[in-house]
């Protein structure tokens, strides 16, 4: 990764409609923001937040983590930006993160996501995947990506068979949802040229 000043957007990578950016604490406004805007939208399918979530204080701290993560090969999560508008004061309207980085004879992640719900059904967040899931592949060396997503969840599903997931199972009971354990379907998707 290269050398950052605290206050940097760090442009990881350009689609033709998109900046994936890493942005700096002082920006934690801006994330906020989004997630704000997003709350109800998501809350039926997000798992329990800190208790600070929604505060400028966590987005900070969280900023400066997410850098660090990235820097010891743990984690690297971006928000999307438009391309159309300047990196300092566009929007943000999606983030992804690939997590549990595990190095060894695994080389695989976690890939999660989320987009702006005033922004679906224009093939954003394929686009950005894309662009994510090729960085993965060819330039952290990453041989296997896995995403998971809620049966219900039609968007999530055709995103992730777009960009050639396989589904491979149901996970039950996976994951702790608005007080109930709930399925998942599991998805994964390896290094082209490297498939079995």
């Amino acid at each position: 990764m290269p050398a950052m000043g605290p206050g940097a957007v760090f442009n990881l990578l350009s689609t033709e409609r998109l900046h994936l950016v890493q942005l700096p604490p002082d920006a934690a406004w801006r994330v906020l923001a989004y997630h704000e805007a997003n709350r109800e939208h998501v809350s039926t399918v997000s798992p329990a937040r800190p208790a600070n979530f929604f505060s400028v204080t966590y987005w900070r701290t969280r900023l400066a983590q997410d850098r660090e993560d990235f820097r010891l090969d743990l984690s690297l999560r971006v928000f999307l930006l438009p391309r159309n508008q300047p990196i300092q004061l566009s929007p943000i309207i999606g983030n992804a993160s690939l997590t549990n980085i595990r190095r060894g004879p695994l080389q695989s992640a976690d890939l999660g996501y989320g987009l702006d719900h005033h922004y679906e059904g224009q093939g954003l967040m394929t686009e950005a995947l894309r662009a994510l899931c090729d960085y993965a592949f060819n330039v952290m060396g990453l041989h296997r990506l896995q995403a998971n997503h809620l049966p219900e969840n039609l968007r999530s599903a055709a995103v992730l068979k777009r960009l050639g997931f396989q589904v491979e199972g149901i996970a039950r009971e996976l994951l702790l949802i608005d007080g109930q354990w709930r399925d998942h379907v599991l998805n994964a998707l390896i290094a082209p040229g490297r498939r079995g």
